[in-house]
């Protein structure tokens, strides 16, 4: 059957001299991978490889068997035109990071629309924006509402973060509790917009610190969840 849809590029990898197997994320239903033959040597066509840079929002025309096989990908189009996010050395760095975080979280070939209009809308935020140092922290923590995970955050104002529930809390109750600074830096992230969590003042370390926080309560909550290769190279950039 044939669907036109919304698409993000998730990720894509070469294959043979000629071929890219792309995995989208579509909003019709959900995580699909297509073989695309040809594709790295074809000057002409409609679909080119300009189009599987990662997190790309493209329009689709394809034709899905549900099979858990590859699928085919008729034609593809630029859905959303970026100005900045493959050309900025920081954001391009950024976007290899979330792709990493996105094949790690987002599998089900199922429709999600409410977590295609935060990704496209975060991705578009994210090309506008001139100040985004906070931002992967910012849509991690957003990103967990849309997994089902998101920490409870109705009594934040105990001194403890209990990652492993997913609460706050005035005690240590296991070994995944957690308080100081980083967890300070962390609880101001809750209950805010974009605007406002991009103007958070944060230093390096403290930046660094919040962040490995919330890829240990990735792990801790997602199984077969990978810390991003990219992350060194992250934290120096914005460091």
């Amino acid at each position: 059957m044939v669907h036109t849809t919304n698409a993000i590029v998730i990720g894509a990898r070469k294959y043979g001299e000629a071929d890219l197997i792309a995995t989208c994320f579509t909003e019709s239903e959900g995580i699909k991978t297509y073989m695309l033959r040809g594709i790295l040597k074809s000057k002409k066509g409609k679909i080119r490889a300009s189009h599987f840079q990662l997190l790309t929002q493209l329009e689709i025309e394809a034709t899905h068997k549900n099979k858990g096989t590859l699928e085919y990908l008729k034609d593809a189009k630029i859905a959303v035109p970026y100005q900045t996010l493959h050309t900025d050395v920081i954001k391009s760095c950024l976007v290899m990071f979330l792709s990493e975080i996105l094949t790690s979280t987002i599998r089900e070939e199922e429709k999600n629309e409410g977590l295609y209009q935060f990704l496209s809308g975060s991705l578009e935020l994210l090309d506008h924006a001139d100040d985004f140092a906070n931002f992967h922290i910012f849509f991690m923590l957003q990103l967990s509402m849309h997994l089902g995970f998101y920490p409870d955050d109705t009594s934040v104002d105990l001194p403890y973060f209990n990652l492993l529930e997913g609460l706050f809390q005035d005690e240590v109750t296991n070994i995944y509790c957690e308080k100081g600074g980083y967890i300070e830096a962390l609880k101001g992230f809750f209950g805010i917009n974009f605007d406002a969590a991009m103007g958070i003042k944060l230093t390096k370390l403290q930046r660094s610190g919040v962040l490995n926080l919330l890829l240990l309560y990735y792990q801790l909550h997602l199984q077969g969840f990978k810390k991003p290769k990219s992350l060194e190279v992250l934290q120096q950039l914005f460091n």
